[in-house]
């Protein structure tokens, strides 16, 4: 079971892990063990996250989330496979957990009447400048 924060559990049924071999450094091991991680995530068909928190962890997965709805996360970072592991199912922790996090929303602003002013006072100079190169 992997805990996000007090209200989503991710349980270990949703997630499917497969070992394959991890390219770089290794020596002879490299070819004989599996040690990159490909954790899979059913996202779309989990009952622990709310509508709006899949549809934030689409958008922050990127090219990470599958057609199918599912949540890719691939690790080949150290010649450990317990420690590729690890550090896949804290990447997928840090992402759902960044999903949960609701953006402020955008207030538009608009400009002072002053940095109006100023601004066209700016432009009506520049143009007199460019008025005067002209040859008469």
């Amino acid at each position: 079971m992997l805990r996000i924060d007090d209200r989503i559990t991710i349980e270990d049924w949703e997630l499917t892990e497969q070992f394959t071999r991890a390219s770089g450094p290794g020596g002879q091991n490299v070819n004989k063990v599996s040690t990159a991680v490909e954790l899979r995530f059913e996202a779309e068909r989990s009952p622990n996250l709310p509508d709006p928190v899949k549809r934030r962890l689409k958008r922050l997965a990127g090219r990470r989330w599958t057609n199918d709805g599912a949540v890719i996360i691939f690790v080949q970072d150290t010649r450990h496979q317990p420690r590729n592991r690890e550090i896949a199912r804290e990447r997928l922790a840090e992402l759902i957990a960044k999903a949960t996090e609701v953006p402020k929303r955008r207030v538009p602003t608009k400009p002072t009447k002053g940095s109006v002013r100023r601004r066209l006072e700016a432009k009506k100079q520049r143009g007199e400048v460019k008025a005067l190169r002209k040859a008469p």
